[in-house]
C-alpha cells in the first residue's frame, strides 16, 4: 500500500508541474530570477536611495550596482566613456574612514589599514594630492591615490577617496578610481557633486 501512494504523490506532482509549466510559470520564474540579478534602472535607482540622491547624475553615468552587503549598503557606477569607476558606500554605524581621516598627515596609514580588510588589497599605496569637491551638496575633502591592485588583472590604478556627510549626518566614502593614466578628475567632480 505504501508503494501506490508514493507512485501517486509523484503522479499527482508531476502533473502539477506540467500545469504550472504550461500556464506560463516558466516564464514567471525566469521573470523572478532575471528582475533580482538584473533590476530595471526604475529599482537600481529605488535601492540606491538608501545611500543619496541619484536622480540627478547625466546619462553618461550608469549606475551597475545597488546592493546592501554585510551591513553596507553601496552603490556602483560607470561613466560609460572612460569606464571610471564611482564608489559610494554608507557604512552604517561602521566608519570605515572619516573626513578628520582624510584631511589628517596620516592618512597614508589610515588607507592601508582600511584597505587591507579588503579581499583585492593594495599595493605601493601612495596618497598623491589633497584636494576638495562638492558632494551631498558641501565640500568635502578628498585625497588623490595611486596604488598596485593585488588578485586583479589591471594592476595600477589611480582615484581619489573622500568622506562626505549627509543632511542627516550620516558618513558616505566615496572613491572613484580607473587605470592610473585614464582617471579623470572631471568625471568624479561631475558625478559626486550630482549626489544629494
Amino acid at each position: 500500500m505504501g508503494c501506490l501512494k508514493n507512485i501517486l504523490r509523484a503522479i499527482i506532482l508531476t502533473l502539477a508541474v506540467v500545469g504550472f509549466m504550461a500556464l506560463g510559470g516558466k516564464e514567471f520564474v525566469s521573470g523572478l530570477i532575471g528582475n533580482y540579478f538584473n533590476p530595471s534602472k526604475e529599482t537600481m535607482l529605488e535601492r540606491a536611495q538608501k545611500v543619496g540622491d541619484f536622480s540627478k547624475i547625466n546619462d553618461e553615468f550608469e549606475i551597475e550596482k545597488a546592493a546592501g552587503i554585510m551591513g553596507y549598503n553601496a552603490v556602483v557606477a560607470e561613466h560609460k566613456a572612460s569606464g571610471q569607476k564611482m564608489f559610494v558606500v554608507d557604512s552604517g554605524d561602521k566608519d570605515i574612514l572619516t573626513a578628520e581621516d582624510i584631511k589628517s598627515d596620516n592618512v597614508e596609514e589610515k588607507l592601508y589599514k582600511a584597505v587591507s580588510k579588503i579581499k583585492y588589497q593594495a599595493e605601493d599605496l601612495k596618497v598623491t594630492k589633497h584636494g576638495t569637491m562638492n558632494s551631498y551638496g558641501k565640500e568635502v575633502p578628498y585625497v588623490k591615490f595611486e596604488a598596485r591592485i593585488k588578485k586583479l588583472p589591471i594592476g595600477d590604478i589611480g582615484g581619489i577617496i573622500s568622506v562626505a556627510e549627509t543632511k542627516d549626518g550620516e558618513a558616505r566614502l566615496l572613491i572613484s578610481a580607473n587605470e592610473k593614466n585614464k582617471y579623470s578628475q572631471l568625471i568624479s567632480d561631475e558625478f559626486f557633486r550630482k549626489i544629494k
